[in-house]
C-alpha cells in the first residue's frame, strides 16, 4: 500500500525526459517470441526507432535477453549490431539484475528516468516498471513498443503501469520530445526516423 501510495503522489508530477538522465531499455526481443508476440514485427520496427533516436542524441542505451540459451538471441531487425551494442542476459522477468543496475551506477550515474519497451508487457515489462518506481526512477513505457502474446494481458499491464506510477507514451512523442525545436542540432535526423508514421499495433480498435 504504501508503494502505491507513493507512486500515486509521484505520478501527479510531471516528468519530462531529457537527454542528460535518461536511458533507453529494450527487453527480450527475441527469436523465439517472434511468432507467439501480438504485432512482434511492429514492436521491433518501433524499438528500432527509439534506438536510433537514442543513438543520434547519444544517449544510453541498455538491452537484456531472457535465457538466450531457449530463446534465442535478440532479432536483427532492433539493429544493435549497427551500435556494437551488447545485450545484458537474464533468468529473472524483470530487466533490474545486479549487472544493470551495477553498469548504471557506474557508467551513467545521472540517469534516472528510463524509457521502456519490449516483450512481454505483462510478465517482464510490468515488473521492471515496478522495480524501477521502487529505485526512484521515473519510467516511461513505450505503448506502441511493448506487446505479450494476447491483447488481454498488454492492455491491463498498461493500466495497471499508468496506476503504478509510470508515464505511458509513444514512439514518436518520445522521439520528438528528444529535441522539442526545430532548431534544434539534432532535430532533421529524428525527423527522418519519424518521417513515415509508426507502424500500428493494434491500441486503438
Amino acid at each position: 500500500m504504501q508503494l502505491l501510495e507513493m507512486a500515486l503522489t509521484k505520478g501527479r508530477h510531471l516528468s519530462r525526459i531529457i537527454v542528460g538522465n535518461t536511458s533507453l531499455f529494450l527487453c527480450d526481443m527475441q527469436e523465439k517470441f517472434r511468432t507467439a508476440i501480438k504485432y512482434f514485427p511492429e514492436i521491433v520496427s518501433n524499438s528500432n526507432r527509439l534506438l536510433q533516436a537514442f543513438m543520434v542524441m547519444k544517449m544510453p542505451v541498455i538491452c537484456t535477453e531472457q535465457y538466450p540459451k531457449g530463446l534465442g538471441r535478440t532479432v536483427p531487425e532492433l539493429g544493435l549490431q549497427n551500435f556494437a551494442i551488447k545485450p545484458f542476459e537474464k533468468t529473472q522477468f524483470s530487466m533490474c539484475i545486479q549487472d544493470i543496475n551495477d553498469h548504471l551506477k557506474k557508467e551513467h550515474p545521472k540517469v534516472n528516468t528510463v524509457v521502456l519497451c519490449g516483450i512481454e508487457t505483462h510478465a517482464c515489462i510490468y515488473l521492471t516498471t515496478l522495480d524501477l518506481l521502487e529505485k526512484g526512477f521515473s519510467v516511461h513505457v513505450v505503448a506502441d513498443a511493448c506487446s505479450s502474446r494476447t491483447m488481454t494481458d498488454r492492455m491491463y499491464a498498461l493500466k495497471d503501469m499508468k496506476v503504478a506510477g509510470a508515464h505511458l507514451t509513444t514512439t514518436e512523442r518520445v522521439i520528438l520530445g528528444l529535441a522539442a525545436d526545430s532548431k534544434h542540432p539534432n532535430f532533421k535526423e529524428l525527423q527522418k526516423i519519424v518521417w513515415n508514421p509508426a507502424p500500428d499495433t493494434g491500441l486503438i480498435k
